[in-house]
């Protein structure tokens, strides 16, 4: 059983490696995204301020309408009063004079007022543009660098999964189906050592009984906890197998 463990961990060794740069790949569109989202609302801001902007000078120009409209009434109320001899006609032209003239001032600070919030929303839009020009400069490049490390990626994981098949054309078919179902329902190591009596995967203490049958290697044993598969690591029939290589490297380091 565990020469047929053997190639499960190297195929398992490949497909963490594999797991490992999905998710780097999976952050990596994430960040580009983000960026277009970024470059999307500074679009959508753009197209707001200048929409509002518009607006803004539609109403100034109605409002300046108006204020020629007053200026000819206040004119015609002028050329009316100077041929009028009664007091109380003279007096009802020169208060409704005065009306326009009350009115023409309001008009004329609802003018001012607009044309310094147009001025204010300008520069506003000023700025929004040229953040998105810098930003769109900025994030064309991280998109290059981005592209060009997902190409990276995906030149690598064909690699890896070319080397998986080919592995897995020898492996146990048998134990390679129960494997491939650990590792979709985990997406991480499922066939893992045992250490201290521990698993290493769920790391809950097990059994004296359940060690001796993980040392044997006569049948696969699972964790009773996690469902993983359990292996002894200091067996020499795993010599040449990922995990020996491992092993070898943490005896060099603690010596």
């Amino acid at each position: 059983m565990l020469d047929d463990l053997k190639e499960i961990l190297d195929i398992q060794e490949l497909d963490m490696k594999m797991i490992r740069l999905m998710r780097v790949k999976k952050e990596r569109l994430k960040e580009m995204e983000q960026i277009a989202e970024l470059r999307k609302e500074l679009h959508a801001q753009t197209r707001n301020k200048e929409a509002e902007i518009e607006s803004l000078g539609k109403n100034i120009q109605s409002l300046e309408q108006k204020i020629q409209e007053v200026n000819a009434k206040v004119k015609k109320l002028e050329s009316q009063q100077s041929s009028i001899k009664k007091a109380d006609e003279f007096n009802a032209i020169t208060q409704e004079m005065t009306h326009s003239e009350r009115e023409r001032i309001a008009i004329e600070q609802k003018v001012s007022d607009l044309v310094d919030k147009r001025v204010a929303e300008e520069e506003l839009l000023a700025k929004i543009k040229e953040s998105l020009k810098g930003s769109e400069l900025s994030s064309m490049n991280l998109e290059k660098e981005i592209s060009a490390n997902i190409s990276l990626i995906n030149e690598e994981g064909a690699g890896i999964k070319a080397q998986r098949d080919a592995l897995a054309t020898k492996a146990n078919q048998e134990l390679l189906q129960i494997y491939n179902r650990l590792l979709h329902n985990k997406k991480d190591r499922v066939v893992v050592p045992v250490e201290n009596r521990t698993c290493s995967g769920c790391h809950i203490v097990l059994t004296a009984q359940h060690e001796n049958l993980v040392r044997k290697g006569d049948n696969l044993v699972f964790c009773e906890h996690c469902s993983r598969i359990h292996y002894w690591q200091e067996s020499e029939a795993l010599e040449g197998s990922a995990v020996a290589t491992k092993r070898r490297r943490r005896r060099v380091v603690s010596a």
